[in-house]
């Protein structure tokens, strides 16, 4: 008996994605998807970049999240363009997802989209969303070996952003984070991408992740 497959489900995401793409080239919008483990800060740099950047560019957030809006709530505080989408128990976006959230968002309207993905190093990694630049943080708290456990996560990125810089040179607790360790094993599965190192709590390094996100967003 043959099984016949009406349609791959990569296949249709690619072509939700690139429909996305399209749609952010029309309107001059750029999307930036943001990749982590819980906890590791993506709603807080969201926040930081949204308060530094708010007076010279129009910016929008597609939080995503299992369950809940508490992460959209505290970011509503600093825009009103944010749309909220809760998988449900599924542990990524798709492009499906994203595609109705910009219509929701307006895209036309704005300058930048971030894409607070759903927190796992795992999942999210093989679903373009039609994004035009994947960032991936890390945290100090999570230790230095997440390149070697999640080398997949680590490949397909734009930048990697190092947060929680201050638990490096203040906390005794996790001394033991090897800075050197962690960039050499980032550098050997993708040589090529950038690694700033910041802290949204002190906002050490931040001017370096602004510099690059406005050269990305004048591109």
């Amino acid at each position: 008996m043959e099984i016949k497959i009406i349609k791959n489900v990569m296949q249709y995401n690619k072509e939700e994605a690139d429909a996305n793409r399209e749609l952010l080239k029309d309107n001059k919008t750029k999307m930036i998807n943001i990749l982590s483990s819980p906890g590791a800060g993506k709603t807080s740099l969201i926040i930081e970049t949204i308060i530094q950047l708010k007076d010279l560019f129009r910016i929008g957030v597609i939080e995503g999240d299992i369950a809940s809006t508490y992460d959209s709530e505290k970011i509503k505080k600093f825009t009103d363009n944010v749309v909220q989408i809760n998988t449900g128990g599924t542990c990524h976006l798709n492009a499906s997802m994203v595609a109705k959230a910009l219509k929701e968002l307006n895209a036309r309207e704005l300058d930048i989209i971030f894409v607070e993905n759903v927190g796992n190093l795992i999942c999210p990694v093989g679903f373009d969303l039609g994004e035009n630049y994947r960032v991936l943080v890390s945290s100090v708290s999570e230790g230095d070996d997440k390149p070697i456990k999640y080398p997949k996560a680590f490949i397909k990125n734009d930048l990697i952003l190092l947060n929680k810089l201050d638990l490096l040179e203040n906390s005794k607790i996790i001394s033991d984070f090897n800075l050197d360790f962690f960039i050499k094993n980032i550098k050997e599965i993708n040589n090529n991408v950038e690694i700033i190192k910041i802290s949204c709590k002190t906002k050490e390094g931040f001017e370096s992740w602004i510099s690059w996100l406005k050269n990305k967003l004048n591109a």
